[in-house]
């Protein structure tokens, strides 16, 4: 089997990896992955690849993701969320105004450098930088860039703030939070986060871990809508689940552009465009028998 998609809706508590190994004990055992680590006290969309479909990850990595959540001012952590120690209390937040917080947010629109928490699992050194912070490490992160499309105040009742954020691949919320509240000079930390929508799929669309079975994975499609798309003859699919390339491009497409390539409604490899030809990248269907 090709394998294929679901999203899980993660509940709070376990993570992301315990969510996909019960995804897998669900199906059977197949191979499995996600598309973007939630931590243990958020909950929302988790979406799983299983099967062959794993191979299709890296086409949807780039997905934007959205999030409600509540930041809280006055009080800093170590993880810059709920389940760290506090590291310092401020009642600063009192004199927060919606002018000052709108002024504030609006320094994490567009995109711009964001330093990751150092409870993450960012690597330096090799080894992930929420292990050297465990054993009391200082570690520092090289900011990095990222893109904040959407951020809007869905209620501001102090010291909370309930936001809404659409946002690139690789943003961190506990940093946003944590520099919201530098940014108004009271502190502030992550304290709760529901992912509502990664790509197209949504909460809605979500179902609990336990209730995942074959009948809820969507084909392996739906990573790659965003690719030019070519269906094959049958010919054509024989020499591509074989990997050999095709002659001919996509009209349109230029050199390095990935394409999705069809036979019958079914997909059956990525090929990258090159040097007027398809050089299959990732093969998910298997020889005719």
């Amino acid at each position: 089997m090709a394998g294929g998609v679901v999203p899980v809706a993660k509940p709070t508590g376990p993570t992301s990896h315990d969510v996909v190994t019960r995804v897998r004990q669900q199906l059977g055992g197949p191979r499995a992955g996600h598309l973007g680590t939630l931590d243990p006290f958020a909950t929302g969309v988790l979406v799983v690849v299983v099967g062959r479909a794993t191979r299709l990850a890296q086409f949807a990595a780039a997905w934007p993701k959205v999030y409600e959540g509540v930041i809280r001012l006055g009080t800093t952590t170590a993880t810059d969320d709920a389940t760290g120690a506090p590291v310092a209390t401020s009642d600063a937040w009192r004199d927060v105004t919606s002018g000052a917080l709108e002024v504030a947010l609006s320094r994490f629109r567009g995109t711009f450098a964001q330093r990751p928490p150092a409870f993450s699992a960012v690597k330096v050194a090799g080894e992930r930088a929420y292990r050297r912070a465990r054993r009391g490490e200082a570690v520092a992160l090289a900011p990095r860039p990222v893109t904040v499309a959407e951020l809007t105040v869905v209620a501001f009742a102090p010291p909370d703030v309930r936001f809404r954020a659409s946002v690139s691949a690789g943003t961190y919320l506990r940093s946003l939070a944590r520099d919201v509240g530098e940014a108004l000079g009271c502190g502030a930390h992550l304290a709760a986060l529901t992912r509502t929508a990664v790509g197209a799929f949504t909460l809605a669309d979500a179902i609990a871990p336990e209730a995942v079975t074959w009948a809820a994975v969507r084909p392996a499609a739906a990573l790659v809508v965003a690719l030019p798309r070519r269906e094959l003859s049958d010919d054509e699919r024989a020499a591509v689940v074989h990997g050999r390339p095709l002659e001919g491009g996509v009209a349109g497409v230029e050199g390095g552009t990935d394409v999705a390539l069809f036979h019958g409604g079914e997909l059956v490899a990525v090929a990258a465009a090159a040097d007027g030809a398809l050089k299959p990248r990732v093969v998910l269907a298997a020889p005719a028998a």
